[in-house]
């Protein structure tokens, strides 16, 4: 029997938990790309069109802003986007978030309990911190910094400088109306104004970033699911600090690399989680690896810990987000920026794989057709991170008479076998609910 067969027969068996185990799970997507045939392509589950009754809906956030707070959802209903995602998401809101979690940190426990939170570049939002920002610039003669707006993706509108005079161009460019002198000026549209990171990590002579995908299923109590999978995104040219004009060479986009002259459709500019932590382990050995996968858990906790309290925890709202983290050249990782929709459209097989298996290991955590225990810490290609504080996990030891090595159940980069390792917890969850 295939997998999915056993999935679909298994979850057809139990009813228990379940209101809508006795007949098809019906879904709503608003996106054409890999969600959409990971939807279509799950035994038992059946499409709906229009306004039909839905029981799991992969929304646009516009969509959840203009219609959750009217709506009443069954006990059973998910939906994605937790109702103000945003607050980790925009810019200048992460970067508030984490300025006010880290003084707090400092104030009530220490610190160098609050040095936890170095993990993002110096970011003023502009244009309410304009005065500050430029009193830090004084202090930083040659410094290089980069402007972005905090509510776009994709590369747009981010530029570097390293003199005031262009941003001040800028500013006269972005804020003065045109026309008439007396006309109402528009609201200056947010940016970030950021330190820019200029020692990246280097492989081959090209800077990277690593898109690491998490799952939140819920806020109060924090749970938090970390991919085994995820990419190093390369720029399409070599990195120099010569050209900072050039966004080939500083923008890891794929939106914007796509779009260089010599960018190869085929090949991209990617690179596996489990080819970079290769790559890595090789290098600079498999304990320094282990230490840079902690820190990049660091970000992701904290982070998350910062808008615990302000996010609107609904037991309906779930949230994939794509984390965007630089190394630099000492291995210390930076969070960039955290999406709440990374993009799901595939550039190649290896990328639709990788996506698909993600999404679908997504709604086998969701369990919407109520197949496992509640207890794993392992679906797929997903591990548990934090459950109301951190999972560990053990491991066995190569000498018979040491106890197991405990450590973080967190697997970054590591070998994925998912399809064996749903075969093998369905199977020991089935046994588990006959005995």
């Amino acid at each position: 029997m295939s997998l999915q067969a056993s999935h679909l027969m298994y979850g057809r068996q139990r009813g228990a938990r379940g209101v809508i185990s006795d007949r098809e799970i019906r879904f709503k997507c608003f996106l054409q790309n890999t969600i959409l045939d990971v939807l279509r392509s799950r035994p038992g589950w059946q499409e709906v069109q229009g306004d039909g009754e839905w029981d799991f809906y992969w929304c646009e956030r516009e969509w959840l802003h203009a219609n959750y707070d009217t709506m009443f959802l069954q006990e059973h209903q998910k939906i994605l986007h937790f109702r103000n995602h945003y607050e980790l998401t925009r810019k200048n809101l992460m970067v508030k978030n984490l300025k006010r979690m880290r003084k707090q940190t400092e104030r009530e426990v220490g610190k160098i309990e609050a040095q936890g939170f170095d993990f993002f570049p110096s970011t003023f939002e502009l244009p309410s911190e304009y005065h500050i920002f430029v009193e830090e610039f004084k202090r930083n003669p040659g410094m290089i910094w980069i402007m972005k707006p905090a509510a776009k993706s994709q590369g747009r509108g981010i530029f570097l400088f390293r003199k005031l005079k262009d941003i001040i161009d800028w500013k006269k460019g972005e804020y003065q109306p045109l026309g008439d002198p007396n006309a109402t000026k528009d609201m200056p549209e947010t940016y970030v104004v950021q330190r820019y990171i200029d020692n990246p990590y280097l492989i081959g002579g090209r800077k990277f970033d690593i898109r690491i995908y998490v799952l939140v299923v819920s806020f109060n109590p924090l749970k938090v699911w970390l991919y085994r999978g995820g990419f190093a995104r390369f720029s399409n040219t070599r990195f120099s600090m010569d050209s900072i004009e050039d966004t080939y060479i500083h923008l890891t986009n794929v939106a914007v690399q796509k779009t260089s002259p010599d960018f190869d459709p085929e090949k991209g500019c990617k690179w596996s989680a489990q080819q970079l932590r290769k790559y890595l382990s090789a290098k600079h050995g498999t304990e320094l690896v282990k230490q840079l996968n902690l820190a990049i858990d660091n970000i992701i906790i904290k982070s998350l810990q910062s808008v615990q309290k302000i996010i609107i925890n609904d037991k309906h709202c779930f949230e994939v987000y794509g984390y965007d983290v630089l190394l630099d050249d000492m291995l210390k990782p930076w969070l960039i920026e955290i999406n709440a929709s990374p993009s799901l459209t595939a550039s190649g097989k290896e990328d639709y794989d990788l996506k698909s298996g993600m999404l679908n290991d997504v709604l086998n955590v969701l369990d919407l057709e109520n197949r496992l225990s509640g207890k794993e810490k392992r679906v797929g290609g997903w591990d548990l991170l934090w459950d109301d504080g951190p999972v560990f996990t053990e491991e066995m030891t190569q000498d018979a008479g040491l106890p197991p090595y405990v450590h973080a159940n967190s697997f970054l980069g590591c070998e994925n076998q998912r399809k064996e390792q749903l075969r093998e917890m369905y199977t020991l969850a089935q046994t588990a609910k006959k005995g």
